[in-house]
């Protein structure tokens, strides 16, 4: 992999006021959504137009901040913030290569997301709820993607769990509380462990800030067994969120939440903390050849893998079309997991790229199936025939989201996967080759037979749904995201070797933050 010419780590010598300009900027960049979320809350309900320029104003904004970061980073600009709580714990942000890609994936999704949810939830009750909880979501996203130790990621990291319950029993069903009491169970047990790991790590070495494994650099004393038993507690209660097998049950349970909720749950929130977060232990906290050294990323990478084709296979028995995408991301997200296990650049690249790719392709399949619930009534795969004729625009964007999650060139999945098994060839893990090409058809036989019903079965009139008789593709605000993120998901694959792709990212960290 081309490595690229960067700057110096710390960029140059800055004045006193550009100086508290670069702290501020992170700061900044989380306010957009919290000040969007105290501002939502205290609207009448009946405010929607106020309270969806008020949405769009904040996307808008952290969405410009982010790109300006983004753009200094790669300049070699250093954006720090850091107040000392008490003596060794700092509340610490920091903008680095890692952080403001997932920071722009959040971003820019956040942005489509709440598009969407505006036309989804258009005639819905207790909206200000459903926003303001919405922007506290991604105030915490964004605050994981940019903390710069470990206690700072603890705090946004519960903070995600607390804003999201809410939106998942939204709906306030029977069943959609029971939902919730499980995603509470499983989150805030995930997050126990998590502390856990992280005050043990703290009794060894203090506090613990993100770089290169420089937290435990002076820990060369400590026995392997030590760090081995608090890399597994901090990679199990990340992998609760990033839905690793068996710790993935609250992930389908949870899709009894409104379809904006869903899409961000699997593409934007919470399963990709999750997985951002095993990434930081690895390569931040650790470092990659302390984590080797361990003998840790085998059992994660077998981990993994498990959870790859584990995740399929269940897909294949789910009639409910979101529970599949449920168990489809399981599997996809353990992409992320698998590529970072891979000691290497090449395989980091695919990991970290997916992250990405994920999203893109992901938002746009959940997008879909809101869109043929609202507009058809269906909900079930096997009332999907002859849909495409009915919905083209949005059939378009299903195949095209489930054409990338198979890898088919020259989707972003493909980039993905094609760097996975170069990266698995580079590590000498040949196996994970096997996995790969298994997880393809397995992908293919969950969602190739959806295709088929959309495209290829008759029409079946009426849908199952009585409200629902004419024939017609969905409202404008449901259908404009979806083909966004569709068009992005080939852009992403098409034009993988350009600046500022997906990719180029990718290998911008890995070459600058953790193999250079």
């Amino acid at each position: 992999m081309a490595a690229h010419r960067q700057p110096t780590r710390y960029g140059r010598a800055m004045s006193g006021a550009s100086s508290l300009l670069h702290a501020l900027l992170p700061l900044a960049v989380i306010a957009t959504s919290l000040l969007a979320a105290v501002g939502i809350f205290v609207l009448a309900e009946h405010r929607h137009r106020l309270r969806s320029s008020l949405n769009l104003a904040a996307a808008l904004a952290k969405l410009a901040l982010v790109v300006w970061m983004g753009l200094g980073v790669l300049e070699g600009e250093r954006y720090a913030l850091r107040y000392t709580l008490v003596d060794g714990v700092a509340f610490v942000l920091r903008a680095d290569a890692l952080g403001i890609m997932f920071a722009g994936l959040s971003s820019v999704l956040w942005l489509f997301t709440t598009i969407y949810a505006i036309g989804y939830l258009e005639n819905a009750p207790n909206r200000s709820r459903f926003f303001g909880f919405f922007s506290l979501c991604v105030a915490s996203t964004v605050g994981i993607a940019l903390a710069g130790n470990l206690f700072t990621f603890f705090l946004f990291y519960e903070l995600l769990t607390l804003s999201t319950y809410p939106l998942v029993v939204h709906r306030g069903s029977a069943k959609a509380l029971a939902a919730g009491r499980t995603y509470l169970v499983y989150t805030l047990g995930g997050g126990a462990v998590l502390l856990l790991g992280i005050a043990l790590l703290h009794a060894l070495a203090g506090d613990v800030a993100f770089g290169a494994g420089a937290g435990l650099a002076a820990l060369e004393a400590v026995s392997d067994p030590q760090l081995v038993l608090i890399f597994a507690l901090l990679v199990g209660g990340l992998g609760v969120k990033a839905a690793i097998f068996p710790l993935h049950g609250w992930l389908p349970t949870a899709m009894v939440a409104p379809a904006p909720v869903s899409a961000l749950l699997h593409a934007v929130a919470v399963v990709k903390a999750g997985a951002f977060g095993i990434v930081r232990v690895v390569y931040d906290v650790f470092g990659i050849e302390l984590a080797w050294q361990l003998g840790v990323l085998g059992p994660l990478a077998a981990l993994a893998s498990f959870t790859i084709l584990y995740g399929s296979l269940r897909a294949l028995a789910q009639a409910d079309l979101k529970r599949r995408l449920a168990f489809s991301t399981v599997s996809q997200v353990s992409y992320i997991v698998l590529g970072i296990s891979l000691f290497g650049p090449l395989g980091t690249a695919g990991g970290l790229v997916h992250l990405l790719h994920q999203g893109l392709m992901k938002i746009t399949l959940f997008f879909c199936a809101g869109n043929y619930a609202e507009t058809l009534g269906v909900h079930r795969v096997d009332e999907l025939d002859g849909a495409g004729r009915c919905m083209p625009a949005t059939s378009i964007a299903f195949t095209i989201g489930a054409f990338g999650m198979i890898g088919v060139p020259p989707l972003a999945g493909f980039v993905t996967k094609w760097y996975l098994g170069l990266g698995a060839l580079e590590a000498g893990m040949g196996w994970v080759i096997g996995v790969l090409v298994a997880s393809s058809l397995l992908n293919a036989a969950y969602f190739l037979p959806i295709l088929h019903r959309i495209w290829f079965r008759p029409q079946r009139g009426p849908w199952p749904d009585e409200r629902f008789r004419q024939c017609h593709d969905t409202h404008p605000l449901l259908l404009m995201p979806t083909l966004a993120t569709a068009a992005f998901s080939v852009v992403a694959g098409l034009f993988a070797s350009l600046p500022y792709s997906p990719l180029y990212w990718a290998t911008v960290v890995v070459g600058r933050e953790y193999l250079p």
